[in-house]
């Protein structure tokens, strides 16, 4: 797409971050140029149809193009058009360090295939080394992203319940969808046995184009970049990928940035007054890593030395359950609007922090399992057990930020001579002990509502199951590897100083204070929480104080 208008910002990315940072600038008069790897398609295109996205998964798995990306449960909803072709877009990992790297390379970057969860975090994550004296405390505090996370609510329209839970604040949202009846039976029993709460998840319903539009509303296109384009202020350069920086002569500042177009290899320069980067953690740090000084003669100063380490995911885990149907159904299925899994149709038990005082614990921080039953329920014909309901259960915690899970520049290049990244990554001591942990409460949780932990091949019977599941992540007695999860966050975290952060406390790069990095690679640590509504939140925060220095 060309380029009709000057422009004063350049967004990188076009994902939920760069969506948000889009919007704040355009809705305050500022001409905005949003940069995106990958290209513009409608909904359509994107969203894709069936049989034509399962033909697509059948070819993208045996052409090698999503071999890694297709283990992802997501992969077999979605598009497969929203998974990058690996072939196009590498990466390397260390052979005993595997990293499931997820990427979107579309308007709408992952936006489109995000699970639609949107959880606050509270002070006790932004302080949680101050009670156990491990890693960085965050340069903001939860008062700072509380306003923010309102304005994202309210026009989001994201739905839950006001819960009165200090480790999971509550939010502006519209009423949550309803539990399933073996989901109300699950949280009672649960509560009565185990004193465990079981919440209404809090995010988005399913997309049904009728009501929401042709765009999923939790996606970027469907909601703050659709506005954002409105204004008037707001073009897409798309099928462009950045590449670097480009500092002014005394390095300190940026002064635009390297885009390589991506059907023909070419690179031009664009010049603006601030750049923000919304690339995607992995991505952001692969720009940063080109524009530094110890990669780039020319490129900007990193006193900290911390770019590129500490990087982060979520610890999981995947167990399977049946669960006697107690209570029938009353004119719904688990094909009704209501009923299909989505972030907000679905439940949570929010432990946070809860088992921390806990006596003979092996690890620090917190954790929560997220679940659905009967959201997914095949034809009774194929369930072994026709007169159970299936649920599961999945278990997601906070890793602890640590030098040595880090991104790096490889020396493999892409099809156009750009540095791939090279990740190394894998769970601690920590980790190790917090998903045994959790796979214990997980087992405690299906015992106390009566249900059976059972393999999900001897739940349903499906053709040729032993020998997809077989080679399936998500059920292994192991947890999956790094990035697994799509929530890698850190590389490049905030904080106070700049000889111990890369980041200042509104999201800039210390010695370079026109470039502004507000997704997930400015966290400090990772917490147990989604992720997505946090960026959006400390994206908007940022973009405003941009906003106010300009002014003054």
């Amino acid at each position: 797409m060309a380029i009709t208008h000057p422009y004063e910002v350049i967004v990188i990315g076009s994902g939920a971050t760069g969506g948000v940072a889009a919007l704040t600038f355009a809705e305050a008069g500022v001409r905005v140029l949003v940069i995106e790897a990958g290209p513009f398609w409608s909904s359509q295109q994107a969203l894709g149809t069936e049989p034509g996205n399962t033909f697509r998964r059948i070819t993208g798995i045996i052409s090698g193009t999503h071999r890694l990306q297709s283990q992802h449960p997501g992969y077999w909803k979605a598009n497969p058009l929203l998974y990058s072709n690996e072939k196009d877009n590498p990466y390397t990992f260390p052979k005993e360090n595997p990293f499931i790297w997820t990427q979107g390379r579309q308007v709408g970057g992952r936006s489109l295939t995000w699970g639609g969860i949107t959880l606050r975090l509270s002070d006790l994550d932004f302080k949680a080394s101050t009670r156990d004296g491990f890693g960085p405390v965050w340069p903001i505090e939860y008062s700072e992203l509380a306003p923010h996370y309102s304005v994202l609510e309210k026009r989001l329209k994201v739905h839950g319940h006001k819960d009165g839970l200090k480790q999971l604040p509550d939010g502006h949202f519209i009423d949550p969808l309803p539990f399933t009846p073996s989901e109300k039976q699950f949280a009672k029993s649960l509560k009565e046995n185990l004193g465990y709460q079981v919440i209404h998840s809090r995010g988005f319903g399913p997309h049904q184009p009728n009501t929401n539009g042709q765009w999923p509303r939790s996606s970027s296109p469907g909601s703050t970049l659709q506005i954002a384009i409105k204004t008037g202020n707001v073009e897409i350069l798309s099928n462009h990928m950045a590449e670097s920086l480009v500092m002014s002569p005394d390095r300190n500042s940026a002064k635009g940035v390297v885009v390589v177009d991506q059907t023909d290899g070419s690179r031009k320069e664009l010049k603006a007054n601030l750049i923000v980067l919304c690339a995607s953690t992995i991505q952001t740090i692969r720009l940063l890593l080109s524009s530094e000084e110890k990669n780039n003669n020319k490129g900007f100063i990193d006193p900290s030395s911390k770019l590129g380490s500490y990087l982060m995911d979520h610890i999981s885990t995947c167990r399977f359950f049946a669960l006697p149907e107690r209570i029938k159904s009353i004119n719904t299925t688990s094909n009704a609007p209501e009923n299909v899994l989505s972030g907000a149709g679905s439940f949570f038990i929010p432990f946070g922090n809860k088992f921390e005082n806990s006596s003979n614990l092996k690890f620090i921080r917190g954790y929560g399992i997220w679940g659905g039953i009967d959201r997914f329920e095949p034809p009774k014909f194929l369930k072994l057990n026709p007169e159970t309901k299936t649920g599961f259960l999945i278990g997601h915690g906070e890793v602890l930020a640590s030098p040595n899970n880090k991104v790096t520049l490889s020396k493999k290049l892409d099809r156009w001579g750009v540095h791939c990244p090279h990740i190394d990554c894998k769970w601690m001591d920590n980790e190790k002990a917090m998903v045994l942990h959790m796979n214990e409460t997980i087992e405690r949780s299906i015992k106390a509502a009566g249900g059976s932990m059972l393999p999900f091949n001897e739940l349903i019977r499906v053709p040729f199951a032993k020998q997809i599941l077989e080679r399936a992540i998500a059920i292994q007695k192991e947890p999956p590897p790094p990035g697994y999860y799509v929530h890698e966050v850190g590389g490049a975290p905030m904080g106070t100083k700049e000889e111990s952060s890369v980041l200042d406390q509104f999201n800039r790069i210390w010695r370079c204070p026109n470039v502004l990095v507000v997704d997930g690679s400015c966290w400090p640590t990772s917490s147990w929480q989604s992720p997505t509504l946090t960026m959006m939140a400390i994206t908007r925060r940022a973009c405003i104080e941009a906003l106010r220095y300009r002014n003054e």
